[in-house]
């Protein structure tokens, strides 16, 4: 499938900037993209520093909500989008437990809004990839695996919200014939993900000689996902997957929280000893378990691998080392981002 004109929403986030870099320079991919963020407290115009310079033809940013739907109208004309990968989305559970309307806006209404221009633009419309989670599932006990036939079971606003934009992805490609793919993931890990989330909050901690707050028993456990290699597997998703089709990836790690952060305090002392001496597990804190939190996911992603032959390169020790490695070497990007002065910049450079 040949694609023109890629509309990809959310790029300056961790993954959609991720996605971006690797389709530019490690695929076969010769076609335009555009790409549209809103650039929330999780965008990041930095995180593609580089990229417009390298790929002046082949890249553009627009400063663009979702939510706006006559604004996506004109993109999808102005641009003839032919294909669209979706990662805009409102994404970390504890925001959504104490300000549900914005997850209801952007993941719901937002995807609707994308959706309906993709209808609009009719035959010359060719796909439209959405990228989801295996939290729609719910939890899981001591054994068993997410599958693409496990009924859905959201346990939290955040999940509740990208459920209901998955059934109307589906809807659209059931009722209205339009050419969906729609992928759902582990927990992702790698370069520039935003400090709140757990792995680089305990790295960012670790450094800094701060807590590492662990919820609950630390027991919970989650299959983590290097993010290059979700972006093979989204690629290969959109050119190989079969339309109207649910793909699960996984990145074969289950790991409970506990020994995530344990792994990442020996890291960073292996890599960056403390001044002080001492080691970093002192750091770790027990804290109340925050509501719904689901005790298990685990994916099983053998349809994608036997159907189109994808499988993680990255092992979660070999991935959590290129992790933390980043993060060393690019203190003043999260610094940036921390202090504020980030969102003063935006302002500057794009406006409210």
């Amino acid at each position: 499938m040949d694609i023109e004109n890629l509309l990809v929403t959310g790029g300056c986030g961790f993954i959609g900037s991720n996605f971006i870099r690797h389709l530019l320079a490690k695929t076969g991919f010769r076609g335009r993209i555009i790409n549209a963020d809103s650039l929330t407290y999780a965008g990041n115009p930095e995180n593609l520093s580089g990229v417009k310079d390298e790929f002046p033809e082949r890249y553009l940013f627009r400063k663009a909500d979702i939510c706006d739907a006559p604004l996506l109208q004109e993109l999808f004309a102005e641009y003839r989008i032919d294909a669209v990968c979706h990662f805009a989305a409102e994404s970390h559970v504890d925001r959504s437990i104490k300000r549900p309307d914005s997850f209801i806006q952007t993941n719901i209404i937002g995807t609707f809004n994308l959706l309906e221009a993709a209808r609009a633009r009719g035959g010359g419309f060719r796909l439209f990839h959405h990228i989801s989670t295996d939290e729609v599932y719910g939890s899981l006990g001591p054994v068993g695996h997410f599958t693409e036939e496990t009924p859905y079971r959201p346990n939290s606003p955040y999940s509740a919200s990208k459920a209901s934009s998955d059934h109307l992805v589906r809807a659209y490609h059931e009722t209205y014939g339009l050419p969906t793919t729609l992928s759902n993931c582990s927990n992702n890990y790698g370069p520039c993900q935003f400090p709140e989330k757990l792995i680089p909050l305990m790295i960012l901690n670790a450094l800094e000689g701060k807590p590492l707050p662990v919820y609950g028993d630390g027991r919970n456990v989650r299959d983590w996902l290097y993010v290059t290699d979700h972006c093979e597997a989204i690629w290969t998703i959109m050119m190989e997957g079969r339309r109207g089709e649910t793909y699960n990836i996984g990145g074969q790690a289950e790991m409970e929280n506990i020994a995530i952060v344990e792994m990442i305090c020996d890291l960073v002392d292996e890599l960056a000893p403390a001044a002080a001496g001492g080691f970093r597990r002192r750091l770790i804190t027990y804290v109340p378990d925050r509501p719904g939190h689901d005790r298990r996911y685990a994916i099983d992603f053998s349809k994608l691998h036997g159907e189109l032959g994808w499988s993680p390169g990255e092992s979660f020790a070999s991935g959590l080392r290129k992790t933390i490695r980043w993060y060393l070497a690019n203190r003043a990007w999260s610094d940036r981002i921390r202090s504020g002065e980030y969102q003063s910049w935006i302002r500057e450079q794009y406006g409210q």
